[in-house]
């Protein structure tokens, strides 16, 4: 175990997808994460597919405890104050003012907790026109411009997984990385706040940079046509996908793997200029080809030919590939009642490791009474908390 946060403390007050997966790629890491939940139901992710216990919320909550606590009442509010005493970092995902509205505002938090990093995460920012909207994936793919680069206006559907979620986790946990280091030669806590927004944005710089640096319409075949990128279906039904980026010797590589050496002279097709202009003709040639042969065939001829190439898996097919299964990319954990939970390791190694936490994704409140032990509270004054439904 290369716990490099071992005996940092955070405290999350998250949902769905951005805080969460913040605060598990902390406890990945090796810091002590107590998640905050809403006695009625907890975490919303808890429910999507009925229970408590989704593989939505098990997906973003591994190596977590989990307290029950009631924010609206003064008891509640009590409880976050001890909590955050003894912390390092409060992870939030609130929509801009409830945390002043709970009395936990910037100037309350900073003077009673000058050490504390408060990572607060929002759809749109604090301020602006939009700042009091709800948000979610679909509408930061659509307003950072990620949508357009994905959709045919002529028949839209979204699909696909989560991107400014997952996108927006992951810059906060860097923005939190970078402060606590600081603190380290300080001592002085510091407010990070990242919006969906912008990690959207700055998810996807280049095509920004096409615009503004070239001119360049981007739509969903830009950046495609530019690497050469394809998918293809072969001759038995399988797919494969193909990615010859800017180097000659993969399309070269690729022609002798086809046996189509004289579309290297095809006009439409001679220098790669002339190929990004004419990238949906070259697919549907490559594509006739193809499905001449099956998969198999053509994963040994690439592979011969050294061409970046890869069997489009479904996810069952991820879990049983041979490298996947040899980098132990998965584990799995036990929880005392919901029994075994397959996860995926944290993909940064540390001097050869990697496993963070044995604790799987907790159930709603698992760990309250002892969480409140730690903080000082004797069997009665849980009880009487229990009994004013604070937890």
């Amino acid at each position: 175990m290369t716990a490099v946060l071992q005996g940092v403390r955070v405290v999350e007050l998250g949902t769905m997808i951005t805080a969460p997966l913040a605060g598990m790629m902390l406890a990945d890491l090796g810091a002590e994460v107590i998640k905050v939940e809403h006695p009625q139901g907890g975490d919303p992710f808890r429910s999507f597919r009925g229970g408590l216990y989704s593989p939505h919320f098990v997906a973003y909550n591994r190596g977590k405890r989990s307290i029950k606590l009631d924010l609206r009442h003064a008891q509640g509010q009590a409880v976050l104050r001890k909590l955050l005493a003894r912390a390092d970092i409060l992870l939030e995902n609130y929509r801009a003012g409830v945390m002043d509205r709970l009395g936990f505002s910037v100037d309350a938090l900073r003077a009673d907790h000058p050490r504390l990093i408060h990572c607060s995460i929002t759809g749109f920012g604090a301020t602006g026109p939009y700042s009091g909207r709800p948000a979610y994936d679909s509408v930061g793919l659509a307003l950072s411009g990620i949508a357009s680069l994905m959709l045919d206006p002529q028949a839209p559907q979204v699909c696909g997984p989560t991107i400014p979620d997952n996108a927006t986790g992951m810059f906060a946990c860097y923005g939190i990385l970078g402060a606590l280091y600081e603190r380290e030669r300080t001592g002085r806590g510091r407010r990070v706040e990242v919006n969906m927004l912008e990690a959207a944005i700055a998810f996807i710089p280049d095509p920004f940079a096409n615009h503004t640096q070239m001119g360049i319409r981007n739509d969903p075949l830009t950046r495609v046509a530019s690497s050469h990128s394809f998918a293809f279906r072969c001759a038995d039904g399988k797919l494969i996908a193909v990615h010859l980026s800017s180097q000659p010797k993969f399309w070269e590589g690729l022609l002798t793997a086809l046996g189509r050496p004289e579309l290297a002279q095809d006009p439409r097709f001679a220098s790669r200029d002339a190929r990004i202009r004419n990238f949906v003709e070259l697919t549907r040639v490559l594509g006739e080809a193809f499905a001449r042969k099956p998969r198999v065939e053509w994963m040994a001829l690439l592979e011969a030919n050294d061409v970046p190439f890869a069997p489009v898996h479904t996810i069952p097919e991820v879990i049983e590939d041979e490298q996947v299964r040899h980098l132990h990319t998965f584990r799995t954990l036990t929880h005392p009642t919901e029994g075994d939970v397959l996860t995926i390791r944290r993909p940064v190694r540390i001097d050869g490791g990697r496993d963070g936490s044995d604790l799987a994704a907790p159930t709603l409140g698992q760990h309250t009474d002892e969480v409140l032990t730690e903080l000082g509270y004797d069997t009665g004054e849980i009880a009487k908390l229990r009994a004013a439904s604070v937890i």
